[in-house]
């Protein structure tokens, strides 16, 4: 590792980007040297700088943040991520983890957490809630969970991409566009997601993503 630790940031929100830049900066041994708001602006970044750590929210505009997380420990072994989100720890922290990310901040926390979760990253060392990591511990032991189970850790990491994209108003074209696979996939994919949820129909699968995506709850009614 470098004396002065690299950073990229991926966010597409400017003002809170802008934000982490200035308070990471701030640090002397911390420097950011690039941001973007979509995974394919970030992995230019990262194949030209070549940071130590990229922080990336994981709801983005054009993709999923987990992918993200996949493509840095697939593609660069010594780079570490750390995962940035609105939505439960109980739901997406694991998963993240899972997926080779090294640490998890609620983004209302990250104002107070993420140099300390930065340093202790770059230490070698996981940086989630103690109650995450507990979770994520006992799973390894076959102990029960202790994190209640949200309806939404039922589905896949790409049914959770698919359920995101429809939150934010894609129609199925778009979001197999996107993805670049078919338009019958993307709605064996629906049917999947409605199944698991227990949801009735399209309305409702649209509704309830919607929701989701701008507050970071899930509630069918009557559960």
């Amino acid at each position: 590792m470098s004396e002065i630790i690299k950073i990229v940031i991926v966010e597409d929100h400017p003002i809170f980007r802008m934000g982490m830049k200035e308070l990471i900066n701030r640090e002397h041994d911390l420097q950011v040297v690039g941001d973007a708001e979509t995974v394919a602006g970030a992995l230019e970044i990262i194949e030209k700088q070549r940071p130590d750590l990229v922080i990336a929210d994981l709801s983005l505009k054009e993709s999923n943040g987990i992918g993200l997380v996949k493509e840095i420990n697939s593609k660069y072994k010594k780079m570490s991520s750390l995962v940035l989100s609105m939505h439960d720890e109980s739901l997406h922290a694991e998963r993240c983890i899972m997926a080779g990310a090294r640490g998890y901040i609620m983004k209302h926390e990250a104002s107070e957490s993420v140099v300390k979760a930065i340093r202790r990253i770059m230490s070698g060392n996981i940086y989630v809630s103690s109650s995450i990591m507990s979770t994520i511990l006992n799973k390894f032991q076959n102990q029960p969970d202790l994190v209640c189970q949200s309806p939404l850790k039922r589905l896949t990491d790409r049914e959770l991409e698919i359920f995101q994209l429809i939150g934010r108003g894609l129609s199925s074209k778009k979001v197999a566009e996107q993805l670049i696979i078919s338009i019958k996939t993307v709605g064996t994919y629906r049917e999947r997601i409605k199944e698991k949820l227990g949801l009735k129909n399209s309305e409702e699968l649209l509704r309830h993503a919607v929701i989701w995506v701008e507050t970071g709850t899930f509630q069918v009614s009557g559960s």
